[in-house]
């Protein structure tokens, strides 16, 4: 791949529009997770600290276009960006109908862009208008790369000058290290509700990997596909020929598809439930399996301290509840502890990784959730094209 960098432009007086990721979980107008804008801040630090004049815009959530909902407004971060930067970051709500004045060293947070018609269609109109606000554009959102939006590759598509942002920069390094020749052996942790959303994936995991770890739902879908009752727990029937035939597919190629020996299970979903530790042939038809249980821990950590690469997307199980999070922190902390290079990302493991305080331990943290597994089953991402071209 061959794209600018931030360093290879003279940023000090010019205008710089950076298109961050600052979708963050907001609940009653507080932040809950500050993972990717602390992920962010050393991008804007750094164009501030050069001199240049910093617009800064992300998405959140999935508003309605046209349609401001204050749910949805990126205030909230603006605030927090001005406490982790130690400086003020004004939040310009009108920035299409006036362009904001800046000195250089000064930073602006812009509102959702989501609120702004014609952003998820790339409307043309919209990415001049983004185009026309800077003299250059940073595009640091990996975890937007995937969209093609005005946000994300049209403003890309005018501006006079592109370039990716350091953290986009690093994952895409990173990635494309796991991608092109990952040290071997491989490890793949795929978790999260449903095989429905990451079948691709799993697929094309099956063909690179040497251990596939299934979690959550998914490995609920894959014990029902090995003839084990999954009671009321959460799978896909309709996917269970699916993950039979990649078990089968698995042995025949020399590969494993690592499943749980026991799980903790409730008799219904709710965060004061009693989590009971049982084998996985003693679940009965009332249980919800809502982690994985310690003998499986203990099977999945001797597995990922012998890995030289460890992919990870998606949790154990129920993390959000204290007696469910034991699975999800155990396999965070094998990641950390073995010896190879780790790649997570993803929104929930983001949540896992911060929760668990499990940052220092990971060799690539990745901002992306659809566009970590677009990348690593081999897609080209929009925004990346974007910037190739503009080279």
């Amino acid at each position: 791949m061959k794209y600018r960098t931030l360093e290879d432009i003279d940023l000090a007086g010019k205008r710089v529009l950076i298109r961050l990721d600052l979708n963050v979980p907001i609940q009653d107008g507080k932040i809950t997770s500050t993972a990717r804008i602390d992920l962010s801040v050393p991008t804007i630090r750094k164009a501030m600290e050069a001199g240049a004049k910093v617009m800064v815009m992300s998405h959140l959530g999935r508003p309605v276009e046209g349609q401001p909902e204050k749910r949805y407004s990126l205030g909230p971060v603006a605030e927090c960006l001005s406490s982790a930067l130690g400086r003020e970051i004004r939040f310009v709500e009108d920035y299409l109908v006036s362009e904001p004045e800046l000195d250089p060293g000064q930073a602006v947070l812009f509102e959702n862009v989501r609120f702004n018609p014609g952003e998820k269609a790339n409307d043309e109109a919209l990415s001049r208008r983004y185009a026309g606000l800077c003299d250059v554009f940073v595009m640091d959102a990996f975890g937007a790369a995937h969209r093609m939006q005005s946000s994300t590759c049209g403003a890309g598509m005018f501006a006079s000058e592109v370039c990716a942002g350091p953290l986009l920069s690093a994952e895409l390094e990173a990635l494309s290290a796991v991608v092109e020749n990952p040290a071997r052996p491989m490890a793949a942790i795929v978790g999260g509700s449903k095989v429905s959303t990451k079948l691709t994936l799993l697929e094309s995991m099956l063909s690179t990997v040497d251990w596939l770890i299934p979690g959550g739902g998914i490995a609920n879908t894959f014990l029902a596909a090995s003839g084990i009752g999954v009671g009321q727990s959460l799978y896909e029937p309709e996917l269970v020929d699916f993950a039979a035939d990649l078990i089968r597919l698995a042995d025949k190629n020399g590969k494993r598809i690592l499943l749980p020996d026991d799980v903790a299970v409730a008799d219904r979903f709710a965060a004061d439930a009693a989590a009971v530790v049982k084998p996985v042939d003693d679940i009965g038809p009332k249980d919800m399996v809502l982690d994985i249980g310690p003998a499986t821990s203990e099977k999945y950590r001797s597995v990922l301290d012998s890995a030289e690469t460890i992919v990870w997307n998606g949790p154990m199980g129920v993390f959000e509840f204290d007696a469910f999070a034991r699975g999800t922190r155990d396999i965070g902390q094998a990641v950390c502890s073995s010896g190879g290079f780790s790649g997570a990302g993803g929104g929930e493991t983001l949540a896992a990784i911060e929760r668990f305080d499990l940052a220092d331990g990971i060799s690539c943290i990745s901002t992306g959730g659809g566009a970590f597994l677009e990348f690593l089953q081999g897609d080209s991402l929009p925004a990346v094209r974007m910037l190739e071209s503009s080279a």
